[in-house]
């Protein structure tokens, strides 16, 4: 972290988030008071027990001492049970709700997030940096305080029992307070760099793994492999940086004990013979350094668990504070779109600066289908990203039914579009649970119906299992086409009143491009559609194409009249592919 400062301001937002649990929070700081006392009781009592009793040879009474040495005892192991338990308690109800709450922030952050930052990171945030705000409560600053006031109430215990001794032993604090802050320093720029690594990692990880048939189609497993191993050791070598800290810090600890051990005998033993120590007191002094100089040792790595589980709180505010959400201001709620669509002089740039779309204007009637033709780069993915408010355009203005698409709730717009994409994406699960997304609301009877509808229902039958058949990740085990039915029949069961089909039959054979365009004629009847299509004859049926270039509108209008102009492109991309067709 860059300042103490900054320490401070992440502590106190993590602290803020303890307010819905903040009877288990008291709960377990009165556990951590209430243990202090307890814990120097059982030393005291074996004092007790020695100077009064066992060196008096009085044994009377001696049977009571026992009896509350175990009560204290069993009390103590009580309370350090319920301390454990609640601190654990609310570091998962904490990170439980925090991991919610990035995971529904991540959901309604544009699109542009994501371009921008690498899968992998985003994994790291959800899942390990939450890992690590959760040391903050299981093991950081409540077990510290427990840890402090177990420290103070050994230290007067101490001075209570024999301030000379005290004295002797608490020579060598110095020394050992001096180890602990060189060790914190160590640690925590240890960890920071483990932090960073692992976070890259990660990002490696799911970018290879993701593209592992591009890897191998490019016999590139060598040269990815030399990058892995050098991302690996750079993770490695920022780990064993820490454990060199632990190394030497715990034998020096050790070391400085054993030295203030000594010291307590060497004095000790001449204060017995000179009745200036108790035997009682020399017996239960080297119980009292253990409960010295144990938690002092673990706090410095406490306290280094604390500052990573900011660094990690940091990183998973930084996400939180993003300003790159979606903006949600609409007000208007619809549960059916006539579908008019109207761009007007529509500009967009994805970097703010390089425009992909420049003045594009378009009028698209309720049940028109309009093609989107042009060469890559044109701006034909773009439109579509901008009507469905991926991300916000900078100039001009887009209209459904007559209203702006800002003045729509996000959600309610989002309900009534549906996009069938290029590269279909499949989740792990269920034809049936792929086709419905897990929308309680749509029945088997209505997925089976759609499926029928577009002709899919054959296809799916023939799965073992049918509507039932397991998907495994992005539907690895179906071919494209297969894909790209089910997505078809997703769209159409969600009954969209705006359809788009973005090159929808670009990637698949010729024979099953025919029940596509089967499946794409039944989808478009009744809806105000958008095809984006290399191939023109799955716009056969578009009452209007939309000719792009550069980020321009080159042309627009029905096909009859397109193909009449004279070098007209879109008359030059038909002529071609019909002479490719001839050929």
């Amino acid at each position: 972290m860059a300042d103490n400062s900054l320490d401070w301001v992440v502590l106190k937002r993590l602290i803020g988030l303890v307010k819905p649990y903040r009877w288990v929070f008291i709960l377990s700081a009165g556990l951590a008071i209430i243990l202090a006392p307890i814990g120097i009781l059982r030393p005291y009592l074996i004092n007790r027990m020695v100077d009064d009793h066992i060196a008096a040879y009085a044994m009377d009474g001696i049977k009571t001492l026992i009896i509350l040495y175990m009560v204290v005892l069993l009390v103590n192991v009580l309370c350090r049970y319920l301390f454990i338990f609640y601190t654990n308690v609310l570091g998962q109800s904490i990170i439980r709700d925090l991991r919610d709450r990035v995971f529904r922030h991540l959901n309604s952050l544009k699109l542009s997030y994501f371009d921008k930052t690498p899968i992998g990171t985003s994994t790291t945030r959800t899942i390990s940096d939450i890992e690590s705000v959760n040391t903050v409560f299981t093991q950081g600053a409540i077990t510290m305080i427990a840890d402090i006031l177990g420290i103070i109430a050994v230290l007067i215990i101490m001075f209570v029992t024999s301030w000379r001794l005290s004295l002797i032993c608490l020579t060598t604090v110095p020394v050992l307070i001096m180890a602990t802050y060189v060790f914190k320093e160590k640690i925590k720029s240890a960890y920071q760099s483990v932090r960073t690594e692992i976070s890259k990692m990660n990002a490696f990880l799911q970018e290879r793994i993701t593209g592992m048939r591009v890897i191998q189609i490019f016999n590139a497993e060598k040269q990815e492999m030399k990058k892995f191993d050098t991302i690996n050791q750079r993770y490695t070598d920022a780990n064993l940086r820490s454990i060199v800290a632990y190394a030497i810090f715990f034998p020096v600890v050790e070391l400085i004990s054993a030295i203030s051990l000594a010291l307590m005998v060497w004095w000790g033993a001449r204060g017995v013979l000179t009745d200036d120590v108790t035997l009682g007191a020399l017996i239960v002094f080297p119980l009292y350094l253990s409960m010295l100089f144990r938690p002092i040792r673990m706090l410095a790595d406490k306290f280094n668990t604390l500052q990573m589980g900011m660094v990690a709180a940091e990183r998973i505010f930084n996400v939180l504070d993003r300003d790159t959400l979606i903006q949600d201001h609409g007000t208007l709620e619809t549960n059916a779109l006539e579908g008019h669509v109207r761009f007007d002089q529509v500009g967009f740039a994805y970097d703010q600066v390089n425009y992909v779309l420049k003045d594009v204007s378009f009028e698209l009637m309720p049940g028109e289908t309009m093609a989107i033709v042009g060469s890559t780069g044109s701006g034909k993915t773009t439109i579509i990203n901008v009507l469905n408010r991926f991300y916000e355009i900078q100039n001009g203005k887009i209209e459904v039914d007559g209203k702006s698409i800002s003045d729509y709730k996000l959600e309610s717009l989002r309900n009534r579009i549906a996009i069938v994409l290029q590269d279909v994406f499949l989740f792990t699960g269920t034809v049936f649970e792929n086709i419905r997304l897990r929308d309680e609301n749509i029945s088997m009877e209505q997925v089976i119906e759609a499926s029928k509808m577009i002709g899919a229902h054959p296809f799916i039958e023939a799965l073992p299992g049918a509507y039932e058949f397991q998907i495994t990740e992005r539907g690895n085990n179906l071919s494209m086409g297969q894909r790209q039915l089910i997505s078809f029949v997703r769209a159409l069961v969600f009954d969209p009143d705006i359809l788009i089909l973005d090159e929808a039959t670009s990637s698949i054979d010729t024979e099953t491009e025919a029940v596509i365009q089967y499946a794409i004629e039944k989808l478009i009847v009744k809806r105000t559609s958008i095809i984006i299509a290399h191939r023109l004859s799955t716009i056969r049926h578009a009452h209007k194409i939309l000719v792009l270039d550069k980020g321009m509108v080159a042309e627009y209008g029905p096909h009859e009249e397109l193909v009449q102009i004279e070098d007209g492109a879109y008359r030059k991309l038909y002529e071609i592919q019909f002479e490719d067709a001839k050929g």
